[in-house]
Formats: structure tokens, C-alpha cells, sequence
């Protein structure tokens, strides 16, 4: 069964991590994919490369923290693609530290990358599918916005961002057919994980009700539900993909 046949996806931070897992669970449910990358160009060719024979699938370079790429970025897809039908939010990094050391270009930074992004994709997304009546936009937020994080003030107050924009937009465009729901997760495995200390992963997994670190899969599979028409009724959620940590 292919969820996203002939579906059009576009997919930020596609080349690494999560990203990538999404994109190839999408190319794997039939959908036509777009993602960005902003440095990593080599394994944004080698994604595409994999995936080419199987569905139609292109790389972008672009900031999604610039407004200007943003809207550039929505007017290349839709002259290479022809319509978008899913939007996916999943650009963002870290600059953690302590708030007696945070400077403020680390606070900006990830504002700028984890919750701007979100506005300027999504204000660029919203004329072409209000012309669709359809839609479905999914934000990566993260647990870390629900229950915060020491360390983290600056990560945690964009991700919670992320799920105040969310509802809010869920009620702006409902009416249109569109829908918009965050993605929560957890503790997943990454390439930024395999650089922590064992003890460190250790504690981690000892506070997770399920035992494990999450996958990437884990995401894409609940990205996926929320692609699809398995569930068209669903909008202004968070869906939590966590291990029951945030219960």
C-alpha cells in the first residue's frame, strides 16, 4: 500500500538525521519529494542519488531561518513539482548552555533556525493550498517544549513556540481543508547521539517508561499518519513520539 502515492512533499533539513529518515519513509509510501539542506551538500547528492529511479526527488539549498529563501524556495518547488500537498517543518539545531552563559547570538540562532523557519515556510505554503482547499503542514517540535530542559532555555522556548504556532494555524485554515499538527519527540537516535558518552545514553534510557532510544523511523512513521488520509480529522494536535517519557 503506498499512503502518498502521487502526493507532493516538502521536507526541510532532509539531508541528515530525522530528515532523512522521513524522506525515504515518504519515497517509500510513493510520495514526490522535495528537502533542503544548507551545508551538507554531499549527502544531499547521495539522498537523492538513492532515491532516484524510484520517485521523483530533488535537493534544495536553502535557509529556512531567510525569509527570501523561503519564498524562493516555495516558487522553485512549485515550478518543479506543480502543487504541494505536505509541508514538513523539521529544520533546527541546538546551542546549548546554561542561561549564565547563553549569549545572544546563541539564543538568535536557534530561534531564527527552529521557529522563524516555521513561519516563513509556512506563510509561503498557505496561498498554493488554500488554492487546493487541502493540505496537511507537520512541525517538529520536540518534549523538550512541553516540559523544558536546563540547558536549553533557548531550544526549549522554540519548540514550545512551535506548538502555540501550531494550534494556532489549525484554527486559522481549518475551514480551507487544511490541517496542522506537531511532531514531539523524544530522546532519538541520531547522528548527534553516537558523539555522547555511553553513561550519558545510559541515563537517558533509564528514564524512558519504553527502555529505548527512539529511531528514526519512530518519527517518520508518525509523520507519515499525519501525510496521510489516515487522518483527516486530526488538526492542532501534538503527537508525541517519546517512549511514554512525556506521560
Amino acid at each position: 500500500m503506498t499512503l502518498l502515492k502521487d502526493k507532493t512533499v516538502l521536507i526541510t533539513g532532509g539531508s541528515r538525521g530525522i530528515g532523512t529518515s522521513i524522506v525515504e519513509k515518504f519515497a517509500e509510501q510513493g510520495a514526490k519529494i522535495g528537502f533542503t539542506y544548507r551545508s551538507s551538500a554531499e549527502s544531499a547528492t547521495a539522498l537523492v542519488q538513492k532515491l532516484e529511479g524510484t520517485t521523483q526527488v530533488k535537493a534544495y539549498k536553502s535557509d529556512a531561518s531567510s525569509f527570501a529563501d523561503s519564498e524562493k524556495l516555495i516558487a522553485d518547488f512549485l515550478n518543479d513539482f506543480g502543487t504541494i500537498d505536505i509541508l514538513i517543518n523539521n529544520a533546527g539545531i541546538t546551542k546549548d548552555t546554561l542561561m549564565l552563559r547563553m549569549s545572544e547570538e546563541q539564543w538568535d540562532q536557534v530561534i531564527e533556525v527552529n521557529l522563524k523557519s516555521v513561519f516563513n515556510l509556512t506563510k509561503n505554503v498557505i496561498k498554493p493550498m488554500l488554492k487546493n482547499r487541502s493540505g496537511s503542514i507537520i512541525n517538529m517540535s520536540s518534549v523538550v517544549g512541553v516540559f523544558g530542559n536546563a540547558g536549553q532555555a533557548n531550544y526549549a522556548a522554540s519548540k514550545a513556540g512551535i506548538i502555540g504556532f501550531t494550534k494556532s494555524i489549525a484554527k486559522e485554515i481549518g475551514s480551507r481543508g487544511i490541517r496542522c499538527n506537531a511532531i514531539a519527540p523524544g530522546f532519538i537516535q541520531t547522528e548527534m547521539t553516537e558523539d555522547l558518552d555511553e553513561k550519558v545514553i545510559e541515563n537517558y534510557v533509564a528514564n524512558i517508561p519504553l527502555k529505548r532510544l527512539g529511531t528514526g523511523d519512530d518519527v517518520a512513521n508518525a509523520c507519515l499518519y499525519l501525510a496521510s488520509d489516515l487522518s483527516t480529522y486530526v488538526s492542532g494536535q501534538v503527537l508525541s513520539v517519546c517512549g511514554a517519557l512525556n506521560t
